[in-house]
């Protein structure tokens, strides 16, 4: 039984030593009177980065605004309305606040108390 084990180890030996020389193969390159190509790389190419994906739109220039002087309002009536400086007054509102303008009702800043005077 060891006879046949050690035989067939040996068989199966030689038969892949045989097998692996038969795929061996031996390759001479010989040039004579022309030299072999020398390989040259070649150029690097620049390649321009992609374009961004969103793109902003040109800023605009505006020229500066002029100003020009503010418009003047005359403290008085305005068709049906009073300007008082600070603010519009309606026809009937403003006699309920000031009066007729001829004496009377002197309006509700002094609450009635008229300090001595008429």
């Amino acid at each position: 039984m060891k006879t046949l084990r050690v035989a067939s180890l040996v068989t199966g030996m030689t038969a892949l030593l045989v097998s692996g020389a038969a795929m061996a193969g031996v390759n001479v390159g010989i040039n004579v009177g022309v030299p072999a190509p020398v390989y040259v790389a070649p150029a690097p190419v620049y390649a321009p980065p992609p374009p961004p994906v969103v793109y902003q739109p040109a800023p605009v220039y505006a020229p500066a605004p002029v100003y020009g002087p503010a418009p003047a309002i005359v403290i008085g009536w305005h068709g049906d309305r009073y300007w008082d400086g600070r603010r519009y007054w309606g026809r009937d509102e403003w006699y309920r606040h000031h009066g007729r303008g001829w004496g009377g009702d002197r309006g509700h800043w002094d609450r009635g108390r008229h300090n001595g005077w008429r």
